[in-house]
């Protein structure tokens, strides 16, 4: 009633068997369902999934002058992270906050099920539970989601209970900012806040931290940037 759609049209939709709704009832059931942007856009992308590309995802390259930038901030750990969530090239501070931040390792994979992140990261659940909303964000928005993305989610599927959790509840949130806290071995806590940015030609997303200004935590990245 809401949406001004029948009950059977929407069962349908539900059951799978109309796949083709107008943007105006899409539009209509967003409202009706109270969904937020981020939400709506996931719902659009699933309703008008673009045309299917075939054949294996070729690997990423990280462009050399994007390493030279971040690597001339000494004081702003920054590292870029590609489709399949691994990180591409990371500057040395970055690498000072975690071992995980490094070139070639799977963000996703190691939040998930290395044992080390649950102790490193203090607030893991509030960092897990954005990153498997904006993962559904991700694979909503693309025409065809990458093979070996899929492998890691079936992985963490099978592997991970936290992950099996989060997944069910099916949020969807493109999340920009926030807040990391650490617990470094050698300097202790650090309260980083994140910025996520795209850049447009590849998709690749840098990703940045910062202190608050004057703050034990900006002390605390001075002492290991040094």
């Amino acid at each position: 009633m809401l949406a001004g759609i029948s009950a059977e049209y929407y069962l349908r939709l539900e059951q799978g068997k109309e796949s083709q709704p107008s943007d105006e009832v899409v539009a209509r059931l967003a409202r009706a369902l109270h969904l937020d942007d981020d939400a709506a856009a996931y719902m659009r992308n699933l309703a008008h999934p673009g045309q299917q590309r075939r054949g294996r995802i070729p690997p990423e390259h990280i462009d050399p002058r994007i390493q030279n930038m971040i690597d001339r901030w000494p004081s702003t750990p920054a590292y870029v992270q590609g489709r399949r969530l691994s990180v591409l090239a990371a500057n040395p501070l970055a690498r000072a906050v975690s071992p995980f931040f490094g070139p070639g390792v799977n963000l996703l994979r190691a939040t998930f099920l290395e044992s080390e992140m649950r102790t490193f990261v203090r607030n893991w659940d509030d960092i897990t539970a954005v990153l498997v909303a904006w993962l559904r964000f991700v694979l909503g928005a693309e025409s065809t989601a990458d093979p070996e993305l899929l492998a890691t989610v079936c992985e963490l599927r099978a592997s991970s209970q936290r992950f099996r959790t989060l997944w069910a509840r099916h949020d969807v949130k493109q999340k920009t900012t926030g807040i990391a806290q650490f617990l470094h071995p050698e300097v202790g806590p650090l309260d980083l806040y994140y910025r996520t940015m795209v850049f447009p030609e590849t998709g690749q997303i840098l990703v940045t931290y910062d202190a608050e200004k004057d703050s034990p935590s900006e002390q605390r990245l001075q002492l290991l940037s040094r």
